[in-house]
């Protein structure tokens, strides 16, 4: 059976199931070194403050919530995709896609912009394939140091939106 999406603004009573989606310490911080594992709620909503379009993807049929992501960072054309997360039972089904594209015509619709960024982990490499394999190109390195002095490197990538 073919998976109709749809997909809407976040709400509180979405972000309990948001919290289940990573599976490991590893996985949260793909999605934001700023969470501690496990991902609670309020995690989520303090983030959001310097956020804008927190945007779910659900899947029509069930009704699941099964994707979450938003954007930050806005400066002129450009701004940054993050939090970007997928439910463990809809990974590797285009789900990542989808979510991909409501937060790239978004940004180009609602704030004109012409140049999408986002930091991938080195270690994630199923993402960065993900990314690469959709248009984005690496332009650039972060390397950043953790609470317990290790060094964490995520690598820069654009897409330049037509």
């Amino acid at each position: 059976m073919k998976i109709i999406y749809s997909y809407r603004t976040l709400s509180n009573e979405d972000l309990e199931a948001i919290c289940m989606f990573p599976q490991s310490v590893e996985e949260l911080l793909y999605v934001s070194p700023k969470f501690k594992f496990p991902l609670s709620p309020n995690q989520i909503i303090e983030l959001l403050e310097n956020r804008v379009e927190p945007t779910v993807i659900v899947q029509e049929y069930t009704g699941d919530l099964i994707a979450y992501a938003n954007l930050y960072g806005i400066e002129e054309d450009t701004c940054w995709l993050g939090n970007v997360i997928v439910s463990p039972k809809y990974r590797g089904c285009g789900t990542a896609e989808v979510l991909l594209n409501v937060m790239i015509n978004k940004a180009k619709e609602k704030y004109g912009i012409k140049k999408l960024l986002l930091s991938c982990h080195n270690t994630n490499s199923r993402g960065l394939a993900f990314y690469y394999k959709n248009g984005f190109k690496p332009c650039d390195i972060r390397i950043t140091k953790l609470e317990d002095d290790k060094k964490k490197i995520a690598i820069q990538m654009e897409l330049m939106i037509s």
